[in-house]
């Protein structure tokens, strides 16, 4: 399939609440098939991330608090936390969370077919305009109130 061009008047008409509504759609979407594969959630795939990025340093108090903010199925993270640890791909230590061997190499797997997902999603995007979307959007979201920060 080709990708129509449209004149700028046409394209800044547009709404966007639709089109960052779709991309949000395909791209989660995508990104949740992938991770199914693994029988991973996005819950799974942050928590997995997290905890391999600061070895035994997160609570589940704390993880819960810092992932709160990309929740938007209302997950029941301890349960999240007690299927990692149940499957051997997370231990707790002290109450603090460590990643197995097991657990970080399903994370590389998963982290591989995400890349996937990341690399089809840019296709035929230049970085600049990629950067430039998210700026825009970032502004968007600082000019209805929201935190327009990187997260």
């Amino acid at each position: 399939m080709v990708f129509k061009e449209y004149p700028v008047r046409e394209l800044a008409a547009q709404p966007i609440g639709y089109w960052s509504g779709e991309t949000y759609r395909r791209v989660v979407g995508a990104l949740r098939e992938q991770l199914a594969v693994e029988g991973l959630t996005q819950p799974h795939w942050w928590t997995l991330n997290h905890v391999a990025g600061a070895p035994g340093t997160w609570t589940r108090p704390a993880l819960s608090r810092k992932l709160e903010v990309y929740d938007d199925l209302g997950i029941d993270f301890d349960g999240v936390y007690d299927d990692l640890v149940s499957r051997g791909w997370m231990r707790e230590d002290g109450g603090s969370l460590t990643l197995t061997e097991e657990g970080e190499a399903g994370r590389l797997r998963a982290k591989e077919r995400n890349l996937r997902v990341h690399e089809r999603t840019h296709e035929g995007i230049e970085a600049a305009d990629y950067a430039a979307a998210v700026n825009v959007l970032r502004r968007m979201v600082d000019n209805l109130g929201g935190d327009g920060d990187l997260p």
